[in-house]
This record gives C-alpha cells, sequence and structure tokens, in this order.
C-alpha cells in the first residue's frame, strides 16, 4: 500500500513525470496563449517595398522646385510599375507603393492644390519624410520570435504580417472527464431522493476554458468496475489528460484505482497528506497524465489548481502558475498537526480572512473566496496578524 506523501513532495513528482505535450503545426489562428517550438524567422522583407506612411502625395524631393506637377494616383494594393518624372507628383494613400523615382511623402493636410499644380506648405519637408523603407519592420532572414515565446494577439498579427500561417508549437492538451457516481444528476432536471446535481463537470470545464483549453470531453460513468475500466481505456486512446472524479477511496465502490491498474496506468501517488482531497490518485501510462480526485466538490476545484494546473502549465511548456503571496491572518486559527489545510479564503489587499464552511461538499464556500490560505501539516496554531502564504485564484 502507498503510504500519505507531503504537499511538496506531490507536486514535486508531477514536475517529476509530467512532459510537455508533442509540437505539431498549428494554423496561426489557433495558436493564441501556445508556447513556440522552434524559432520564427522572416522569408521576405517588410516591407516588401517602398511604402507610404500616409495619404499625401508622391514625389522625387527637390527644394529648388516651387511646385509639381500632379499626374494621378497610386492606391493601396496597386501592382502598376511605372517610373516617376523630376517635377512630377502623384496622389498616394496610406500602404500604397512608392512609384519608382520619388523618395517622399508630403501629408494631404500640408498640400496645396491648384490646377494640376502640386504647392508644398511644409517648411520641415526633408527627402524620405513619410516612406517606410524596405525592411524596415523586418528584414528577410532575421529572427523574428524566439522558441518558447507564447503567442499572444500581437505576436500573432506580427507573425502573420511576415507571411507566415501556421507554427510549430506545444498544443493545448485534450482532456478527459470521467465522472463516477449512481447518484449523479444534471442540473434543469428534477432531484429524485438520493440524487446530487453534477457541480463538478461545469467546474472542471470552465476552470479548463480560463487555460484557453476547449477540447474537453465529458464521461458520466456508473459505479462498476468494469464499465469504468472501459471508459478509462477510451480516454487513454483520445485525450492527453484524465481527470476522474470520484471512487478514488477504497470503499466497496471506489474503482477508480482499480481501474487505471486494469488500463496500464503506473501509480505515481494515491494520498496527500491534505485537506480536502486526501486520496489524490496522480498515475501515467507513456505520456498521458491521469488524476483521480474525490468527488466532493471543494475537492475536486482544490485538486485542480494545486496539482492538475502546474500539470498542465508543463504540458504547454509555459510557466503560468497560481499566484503565491503572504499577507497577515485575521483571526487566530487552531488545528491538529498531520495535514496541510487550503482554506478558502478572502484576500482584500491586506489582510486574509478565514471563511466558515470548509467542509469538502460546500461549494457555496469556494464561491466566496478568492484564494486558498495555506496552513502547513505540523503547524497547529496560527495567531491573529501572523503572515500566512495565500494562493490567488485564477480569474
Amino acid at each position: 500500500m502507498q503510504q500519505l506523501i507531503t504537499v511538496n513532495e506531490a507536486k514535486e513528482l508531477i514536475r517529476d513525470n509530467v512532459q510537455s505535450l508533442m509540437p505539431r503545426k498549428i494554423p496561426l489562428v489557433e495558436s493564441l496563449g501556445l508556447s513556440l517550438a522552434e524559432d520564427v524567422f522572416s522569408s521576405y522583407d517588410i516591407p516588401a517595398f517602398p511604402q507610404s506612411s500616409m495619404d499625401g502625395y508622391a514625389f522625387h524631393c527637390d527644394p529648388n522646385l516651387p511646385s509639381y506637377e500632379l499626374i494621378g494616383e497610386v492606391a493601396a494594393g496597386s501592382n502598376s510599375e511605372f517610373v516617376l518624372k523630376e517635377g512630377c507628383a502623384v496622389r498616394i494613400f496610406t500602404g500604397a507603393p512608392l512609384p519608382q523615382g520619388a523618395d517622399t511623402v508630403l501629408m494631404q493636410e500640408k498640400a496645396v492644390v491648384v490646377e494640376n499644380k502640386l504647392f508644398i506648405k511644409d517648411e520641415n519637408l526633408i527627402k524620405g519624410l513619410n516612406v517606410r523603407g524596405i525592411g524596415t519592420e523586418i528584414s528577410k532572414g532575421i529572427l523574428a520570435l524566439n522558441k518558447d515565446t507564447i503567442l499572444s494577439p500581437s505576436r500573432i498579427g506580427f507573425i502573420a504580417g511576415i507571411g507566415i500561417s501556421e507554427v510549430m508549437a506545444y498544443p493545448k492538451p485534450s482532456v478527459g472527464i470521467l465522472l463516477t457516481g449512481n447518484e449523479l444528476q444534471q442540473p434543469g432536471n428534477e432531484l429524485a431522493f438520493g440524487q446530487v446535481f453534477d457541480a463538478n463537470s461545469y467546474s472542471l470545464i470552465t476552470a479548463l476554458k480560463q487555460l484557453h483549453i476547449n477540447d474537453v470531453q465529458i464521461y458520466f460513468v456508473k459505479d462498476d468496475l468494469g464499465l469504468l475500466t472501459s471508459q478509462v481505456m477510451h480516454a487513454l486512446a483520445n485525450h492527453d489528460l484524465i481527470l476522474i472524479t470520484g471512487g478514488v477511496s477504497v470503499g466497496d465502490y471506489d474503482f477508480t484505482l482499480k481501474a487505471c491498474e486494469a488500463s496500464g496506468i503506473k501509480s505515481i501517488f494515491h494520498k496527500v497528506k491534505q485537506k480536502p482531497g486526501k486520496p489524490l490518485f496522480f498515475g501515467k501510462r507513456d505520456n498521458k497524465v491521469v488524476f483521480g480526485m474525490p468527488g466532493n466538490p471543494a475537492s475536486v476545484l482544490t485538486g485542480f489548481y494545486e496539482y492538475v494546473y502546474p500539470a498542465v502549465s508543463k504540458m504547454m511548456r509555459q510557466n503560468f502558475s497560481i499566484n503565491i503571496i503572504h499577507a497577515p491572518l485575521e483571526t487566530d486559527f487552531k488545528k491538529a498537526a498531520g495535514l496541510t489545510h487550503f482554506l478558502k479564503a478572502i484576500y482584500d489587499g491586506q489582510k486574509v480572512s478565514l471563511l466558515t464552511g470548509q467542509e469538502s461538499y460546500k461549494l457555496g464556500t469556494f464561491a466566496k473566496a478568492n484564494c486558498f490560505a495555506i496552513i502547513p501539516e505540523d503547524t497547529t496554531m496560527i495567531e491573529k496578524g501572523s503572515q500566512v502564504e495565500i494562493h490567488l485564484f485564477p480569474n
């Protein structure tokens, strides 16, 4: 039988056993929040041609000329190439290519046009003004973004702007959530005697959505070893991360451990010295990661934030984590030694207040909280005003 391990030992085992997912080509439009698996280089000079940076008039700048003959216009997207003679000018628009021979753009607010004659009313006009030169954004062959860069909207736009439509990146995991129990009923239906409404699928799905993970499949499984084993095998074949709620203890109807063993999942640890969620299971088969959590809603969400969250971070080769700070406790707190307590609490920016109703079945307390106050396993008494570690929930 596996022995209880400490919270820190459990987190270290997760760090040591979870691997990054294999990188793959991802369409750029689907890459938000992903980590690049390789350096990205530009295949083009950007801009690829001398380009006007505003609406105005393009010409070859000659300070000795009193005016220029206006001979036409060039719009953005024009692919007509022609040579602009000295003394001539064209109407030009933002992003349009400069004609060959032009080197300057006069902004339209400082131009006067009389009978196709352009007169300049800009005392500060100099050669090259308002022109974007070839490669001034980036030159061909230059490093655009480094490996392990997290793709944000601006970075995605930058990559698109250099002509790239897909990137090699570490993907988001596909997640299978197995909810065990004969007692589960879906919200919106009538609650029969002996039934409870399913809250865990809703909290887990939305917690994953906060990480922009949308490839999530829910499986409802009755308390039957054969059925659960079959669903675990199916989930292993189709998902990178499997989360099982319920049936993780050692009661007569707790089949999670047996189903995982029958499915070839190696148990890394089973019980952690913590409250809530002591019977927490972590295992793996090849590169597939499996967590088994008690069915009580507060235990599930605690297990997600404290253990699944960092595992997902490593799978995606990222470094997002729960924000950890320290703050003074508003009241005294006593407990027995032996278990680390994750207490639902409210941090107001200065102090942390513990909430009543810490039982693992009470999700309403969780709904009021914005953090955990962490009370170490060997601590039995914390006095009012003492500094405690708090873990802020993601928002």
